[in-house]
């Protein structure tokens, strides 16, 4: 480690106690690379240990997270509406999606929050998502700022290959916007349909894929949240910690 992040991990350790960040320091050693893993999450990066390995999560079941899942799904139909209109009207801010291996022209983004802020340039196409997402997720500090929220677009016949996603430590929840007869997600070994209106919630770490074998678009508006089983001072240190392992990479 840098003593950057010696010195952000100690004031931590003042602040919160000695052990809040014994998962964090045990993640980064190498002998946890493949140790104590689900087979089907060994191509994840960064396992943080003491995660439940649950590939499927009930989108209820956690309260830091109820209020967003509830607001999201109760705002569907303006959400819905709204999406459609930029999608038929704003096109051209809609962007192919770049996940960390892949770029992909049959999926398409409109970025409501990316590189640890909400994205102003998307409140007036989705104005409904956009005050949602910031009272329920980023006023609360339930999204994880290493990483974003977004409408995901699959064209018809799109499909995302197999892959994990870099850890386990946020976890990903999906609001079905339109579901096409054809379309579904894979999430370890079970694979499910999206629910129009309705949120899904699963740990990609575990291997997952999704296609849209339907004859429209397949929108869901996606957020990274943090996983509801890490702790604010290992919050705070993840967030440090892979910020600047992505500054060592790109430097």
């Amino acid at each position: 480690m840098t003593p950057e992040i010696d010195e952000h991990f100690a004031r931590l350790k003042a602040e919160h106690g000695a052990d809040c960040l014994d998962r964090v320091e045990e993640m980064l050693e190498p002998r946890r690379r493949s140790e104590q893993r689900h087979p089907l999450q060994q191509a994840a990066k960064w396992v943080l240990p003491g995660i439940p390995q649950v590939p499927w999560h009930d989108p209820y079941a956690y309260p830091e997270l109820l209020p967003l899942v509830t607001a999201l799904e109760a705002s569907h139909a303006q959400i819905k509406a709204e999406q459609e209109l930029a999608w038929e009207r704003r096109r051209a801010e809609f962007s192919d999606y770049e996940h960390y291996l892949v770029r992909q022209q049959n999926w398409q983004a409109l970025y409501l929050y990316r590189d640890g802020a909400l994205n102003p340039q998307a409140e007036p196409l989705a104005p409904t998502a956009y005050k949602v997402l910031k009272e329920n997720a980023v006023d609360t500090g339930v999204i994880c700022p290493l990483l974003e929220s977004h409408f995901s677009t699959l064209l018809p016949g799109a499909a995302i290959k197999p892959h994990c996603d870099l850890w386990n430590f946020s976890i990903n929840l999906h609001l079905a916007i339109d579901i096409p007869s054809g379309a579904a997600i894979r999430v370890a070994e079970e694979t499910r349909e999206w629910e129009e209106g309705k949120c899904l919630l699963f740990d990609y770490s575990f291997e997952h894929e999704a296609w849209n074998g339907g004859d429209r678009t397949r929108t869901c508006l996606l957020a990274d949240l943090w996983h509801p089983d890490t702790t604010p001072p290992e919050r705070a240190a993840l967030t440090m910690l892979m910020n600047e392992i992505q500054k060592m990479m790109a430097g």
